[in-house]
């Protein structure tokens, strides 16, 4: 039998009253309360803060450590307490609770002390094991959880924002940071810390959970910390690292996306519109344009927005998916912003980027199919028709003449369409196949208009079906040659000298017939006749005399003359 075993059947045998076993040879160790959890036991050299009560056998307290409010600390097994208790000591775990009783002889023996305790007296001590550490301990770091990304670790003068437990070795909570207003927010390693927190920190990565328990040399030492943190105390923390950057830091950025074609990127100047969600290191929403529904458009590189965001939206592509983290200093600083970014917070932005221009940018044309007969173009006053699909940059399809049962018309230069449009259907030919790509200030602008939202870049995928010969702005009708010499003499048909409706509009016809003529295409041709007879009859009379009937091109010079 062992003697730890002999000692514990000889308290069992005393507890049970089954005999006076005779005086005690050694301690009697009665472990009346084990954790289920026990990383350390007491050895010789250790140094140790326990709580315990003395008393007699007949249970008078001569001592306690509780009525003085104060722990006992000391080193273990070499000679600095009474030999009983160095002994029964040996092999405690933190929060083990212990019954000892001492014999004299290993106790205070035949001299007692005077006026506490008499002489050859049996001691019993109930301890409980606060605290064990040793001069030659080390920091201990246990990671509780670790995320999977971790683009950067803690180094020394960084500067971190985390949450923190701290609870003595046995348990007992001292301070939390999650009973604050915030994290606590410090640099690391430049003396602001322990020693065991600025060793403990480092290597951590945002997101992380660390317990870091620090022995008191490397804690508060021999003086403890006011009334919370005991002399000689071993402190746990348990860490959730938020976030950390370094004042000399610039943005991070991550490509999440890139696409295939990308024929610009954006550059200083340019106007930017883009989805994005802003979160804080450890993922927490602090804003999203989704949730708006709407873009965020701005200017880039012209101090609109924070600085981290206008260096971080500079070469994108228009599809471009990104992450950018921008340390404070770059975004809202020591102050934050608003109840949703902490100081010295770190952002982190993932953004979409739907479009971008610059308001010097022409038309963009992209010819993807041209015909090989192709002899004739599209030109200014041109009667057009054809068909488009129309998009956002990111594909969000607008509209599209394929919807409806015949192509799109329009006259050329005719303010019909947006100005980027005209421009890109102009030197087409009939067959042609084009991508036009159009800037807002040659589109809708910065207002949009209904189901195009302001400032947005237009995608027209376009085919020319068909074109006709126009008329130049303010004409009805244009000869293909000179017109007769004796204009009026051959318009008035009876030779009655003067012309009616019926003679105007028959000539007219004849014109267009025998090909010497043409009127504006897209037209009614009875009304454009019509107007064209009203135009010269100048006394609305309902006939034309010779006086009355003149060329657009000698009333356009008569015009000029006046303005001279």
């Amino acid at each position: 039998m062992s003697l730890g075993s002999l000692i514990f059947l000889m308290s069992l045998l005393r507890a049970f009253g089954l005999g006076d076993p005779g005086p005690l040879e050694d301690v009697v160790i009665d472990r009346y309360y084990i954790p289920k959890i026990c990383l350390r036991e007491v050895q010789m050299g250790d140094f140790i803060r326990y709580h315990y009560n003395g008393t007699f056998k007949d249970g008078k307290k001569f001592d306690s450590s509780y009525d003085r409010g104060a722990t006992v600390a000391g080193v273990v097994g070499v000679g600095r307490l009474i030999t009983g208790m160095d002994r029964g000591l040996q092999g405690m775990c933190v929060n083990e609770k212990r019954r000892l009783i001492v014999p004299p002889h290993l106790g205070y023996g035949s001299l007692g002390v005077a006026g506490l305790i008499p002489p050859d007296t049996t001691l019993y001590f109930d301890v409980i094991m606060l605290d064990i550490w040793n001069k030659d301990d080390k920091l201990q770091i246990d990671t509780l959880y670790k995320p999977e990304h971790c683009n950067r670790t803690v180094e020394d003068s960084d500067f971190v924002r985390y949450h923190y437990n701290g609870t003595l070795l046995d348990g007992t909570p001292f301070d939390s940071s999650y009973g604050k207003e915030g994290t606590y927010d410090t640099y690391v390693g430049t003396g602001w810390l322990i020693k065991g927190m600025d060793q403990g920190l480092l290597g951590m990565c945002a997101g992380e959970k660390r317990r870091i328990t620090i022995p008191p040399f490397l804690a508060y030492g021999e003086k403890g910390y006011g009334t919370v943190i005991p002399p000689q105390a071993s402190l746990v923390f348990d860490v959730l690292l938020v976030d950390l950057h370094n004042p000399k830091d610039g943005i991070t950025l991550e490509h999440l996306e890139v696409p295939e074609s990308c024929k610009r990127k954006t550059v200083t100047g340019d106007f930017i519109r883009y989805h994005y969600n802003g979160t804080l290191m450890d993922g927490t929403l602090f804003d999203s344009s989704y949730s708006r529904n709407h873009t965020y458009d701005t200017y880039i590189g012209k101090g609109y927005i924070i600085p981290g965001m206008d260096q971080g939206l500079q070469g994108v592509c228009v599809g471009e998916k990104r992450r950018i983290i921008i340390p404070p200093h770059l975004a809202y600083g020591e102050n934050g912003a608003g109840d949703k970014i902490p100081g010295s917070a770190v952002l982190v932005f993932d953004i979409h980027v739907i479009d971008f221009h610059n308001p010097e940018d022409p038309v963009e044309i992209e010819t993807l199919f041209r015909p090989e007969d192709c002899n004739v173009t599209s030109q200014d006053r041109d009667f057009i028709r054809y068909h488009y699909n129309c998009s956002l940059m990111d594909g969000t399809k607008l509209f599209s003449s394929h919807d409806y049962d015949s192509p799109q018309e329009v006259t050329l230069g005719a303010n019909k369409v947006i100005e980027g449009l005209n421009r890109g259907l102009l030197n087409m030919c009939v067959g042609e196949k084009r991508v036009i790509i159009i800037p807002p200030h040659l589109g809708h602008g910065e207002n949009g208009a209904r189901g195009v939202p302001g400032s947005a870049v237009l995608r027209f995928e376009v085919e020319l079906m068909s074109r006709e010969d126009g008329v130049p702005e303010g004409y009805l009708f244009i000869w293909h040659e000179d017109p007769p010499e004796n204009l009026y003499e051959e318009m008035d048909l009876n030779k009655d000298g003067e012309i009616p409706p019926e003679e105007f509009i028959t000539f007219i016809k004849t014109q267009i017939a025998e090909g010497k003529g043409r009127l504006m295409p897209s037209s009614d041709p009875e009304k454009v006749i019509t107007d064209m007879f009203q135009n010269q009859d100048r006394n609305q009379d309902g006939k034309i005399t010779a006086e009355e009937l003149k060329l657009k091109t000698d009333e356009d010079q008569e015009r000029v003359h006046e303005e001279l």
